[in-house]
């Protein structure tokens, strides 16, 4: 059980047998009350970091107004995801490119005229001269 759950059960108790409490008690239970309140924690504001509140979709300032670090704090990581996406994106077009070429170096290069990888009986006498 928690203390906020035992604290409004205490209070519930309290309040149903009010009128039948004696008066000793009830003063010492207003002054417990007052002496208590006096001991309460003053409630101050918690502190939230800029990553907290622009993932929490609160604006950076009390007035709404998002200042140029909590915009920088949102377009600084999708710059670099757009970035790095372009990145990937011109480096496999470039492998692509690279793969093609070393295999139009290796049919012009060879001995055999490129028409003879299009023939399909030349294409079977490989076949069965390799036996891949």
């Amino acid at each position: 059980m928690n203390e906020q759950d035992f604290a409004y059960k205490v209070r519930h108790a309290l309040n149903e047998r009010l009128e039948d409490l004696p008066e000793n008690i009830s003063a010492r239970l207003a002054d417990a009350r007052s002496m208590a309140v006096k001991r309460k924690k003053k409630s101050r504001p918690l502190y939230v970091s800029l990553f907290q509140q622009m993932f929490a979709g609160a604006s950076a300032g009390t007035s709404g107004h998002v200042s140029w670090t909590g915009r920088l704090g949102l377009s600084l990581p999708i710059l670099v995801l757009v970035v790095g996406m372009a990145g990937i994106f011109h480096h496999e077009q470039q492998r692509q490119i690279r793969e093609i070429a070393d295999i139009d170096i290796a049919v012009l290069s060879d001995e055999l005229p490129p028409s003879a990888y299009a023939d399909n009986g030349f294409r079977a006498y490989i076949v069965d001269r390799t036996g891949v």
